[in-house]
């Protein structure tokens, strides 16, 4: 069984909201066929696209673009058939697509950032993030050297993953481990945080969900709820908002954990 099966939910779960974003369709480290079989274990009255889900970055250097992409983009499509509000906020590396913010087809809606309401009552600030990253903003060529080196993170990451799926290993990444222990890219998260957490307060927001830094976090900044969803190219992760407002943080690897432990234990039971 694959890593994608063990990810699949066993039967479509009815949630309220989905955000994902950083999806990065385009690139080889795109992890399109987990984020496929996610989205096909879901059925949302809302999903937000909450920026960099094409990568106009890369794909202006040639095009990258296999079929699990655009299974991805169907899976979408047919949501938004099926009646699923999708709403596409805008990020920096589709930021070709902010020319077009407030088109509207059918079910699908793109923006430069959204208002969200809980079933609480609680007004989310929805917002890809980029506007509060001052290297992103105002050093343009810093921030594809960086894109550059995480690329070459990620190379080592897609390696390192296909010799731990071959010995029976479930996914990790060796990117978000990283972020977790230099202390430059700790108070780069730091202070992303607390940029957008302030931005939040000032407009009277109760929180924000963002994306954007490739770090998925639910906590507390401040007053202001601090939600990120991620990404779908090293840590596989979204939010769910249940029927309550109550929001989780989904992580792939977690799944497959727990799912690898529901089939050891029916495999002992019989």
């Amino acid at each position: 069984m694959t890593h994608a099966e063990l990810a699949r939910p066993s039967r479509k779960q009815r949630v309220r909201t989905l955000w994902i974003s950083d999806v990065h369709l385009g690139t080889r480290d795109c992890q399109a066929e987990h984020l496929s079989q996610f989205l096909k274990g879901f059925q949302a009255d809302r999903i937000y696209l909450v920026g960099d889900i094409i990568d106009g970055w890369k794909l202006r250097g040639g095009i990258y673009w296999p079929q699990a992409h655009t299974n991805v983009i169907r899976r979408l499509l047919t949501m938004s058939k099926r009646g699923t509000e999708v709403i596409y906020v805008t990020g920096n590396h589709d930021e070709f697509l902010r020319r077009y913010s407030k088109l509207i087809l059918g079910n699908i809606q793109l923006v430069d950032e959204a208002e969200h309401l809980t079933a609480d009552g609680r007004r989310l600030l929805v917002i890809h993030g980029d506007q509060f990253d001052v290297i992103t903003r105002y050093h343009r060529w810093l921030a594809f050297l960086g894109d550059r080196a995480y690329e070459f993170t990620l190379v080592l990451n897609r390696w390192l993953n296909h010799w731990r799926a071959r010995y029976g290993y479930g996914y990790w990444s060796l990117s978000a481990y990283l972020k977790h222990k230099v202390k430059g890219a700790v108070n780069f998260i730091s202070d992303f945080e607390d940029a957008i957490a302030h931005e939040c307060t000032r407009r009277g927001f109760h929180g924000v969900v963002c994306g954007h830094i490739h770090h998925a976090e639910i906590r507390q900044v401040g007053e202001v709820e601090y939600l990120n969803c991620g990404d779908w190219v090293e840590s596989c992760t979204a939010l769910i908002e249940h029927w309550d407002g109550s929001i989780e943080l989904y992580r792939l690897a977690e799944a497959q954990a727990r799912e690898s432990e529901r089939l050891a234990a029916l495999h002992e039971s019989a």
